[in-house]
């Protein structure tokens, strides 16, 4: 029979030199794999976007309200900023449902609305409570003019305005796909959002050839790599894609 102790790692037993330092070796092996793989991790992150939802901040706003092309609401502009006089503000209700309702009928007029205030990119977009909205008569107010700005064919992504403007992040990508569908059938104006060779992005309200809402008939085409050719206008600082979804285009 052999004297030789066998290197074993038995429980109950204090092990040997040998074996700790193996036990070491193996830790030490194991803590640098880890911490590599979380830098790893870390770098490849994209960093989300500089978006927000106020949630749990009720603010009120007046302005002019707009049922076409989508609800929103014409509010002035910051006179220290450069730009257009007024800025729209979509709307939408609470939860994935649009603001139809609460604008039906009140096109021109001046409203108080109390609601939930969404943002990214300079484009902003107020959640609206309920039953908030207050006419306040007709208004003496010009609307921003609109310019065509002619045809355009832009590569790019189809969002839901809600999530894409901030109460979902980062809100597109075929992970936020199902939201996405739900939102846009809900009434939540789409938003094209395409870039250039730079990486720079533009987000456009995306609307049918002839102006009108569209909804149900993009739902094909959310969260794909899709080319749209259509009429670029530009509504003060907001900016209007009319196209035909017949006629988009899904890239590889």
């Amino acid at each position: 029979m052999s004297d030789r102790t066998e290197e074993l790692y038995v429980g109950y037993l204090v092990p040997s030199a040998v074996v700790v330092g193996r036990l070491r070796r193996i830790a030490a092996v194991a803590f640098v794999l880890a911490a590599a793989t979380a830098m790893a991790a870390s770098f490849g992150h994209r960093p989300l976007p500089a978006s927000a939802f106020e949630f749990g901040t009720t603010r009120t706003f007046e302005g002019v309200v707009r049922e076409s092309p989508a609800p929103m609401l014409l509010v002035a502009a910051d006179p220290n900023r450069s730009g257009p006089v007024s800025s729209a503000c979509l709307l939408v209700a609470p939860g994935k449902h649009g603001a139809g309702e609460f604008v039906r009928g009140l096109d021109g007029d001046r409203v108080r609305v109390s609601g939930t205030l969404v943002y990214r990119d300079g484009q902003t977009m107020v959640e609206v409570e309920p039953e908030s909205m207050v006419p306040l008569g007709k208004a003496a107010f010009d609307p921003p003019a609109t310019v065509d700005l002619g045809s355009v064919t832009l590569s790019g992504e189809i969002v839901d305005s809600k999530c894409y403007l901030g109460v979902m992040n980062p809100g597109e990508s075929k992970t936020h796909r199902d939201c996405a569908v739900r939102c846009i059938s809900g009434g939540a104006p789409p938003l094209f959002v395409a870039s250039d060779e730079a990486g720079n992005r533009m987000q456009m309200l995306l609307v049918g050839d002839d102006g009108g809402a569209i909804h149900r008939d993009v739902l094909p085409w959310v969260a794909e790599p899709v080319e749209i050719t259509g009429r670029l206008v530009s509504m003060g600082d907001l900016f209007v894609l009319h196209a035909n979804p017949t006629r988009f285009r899904r890239l590889s």
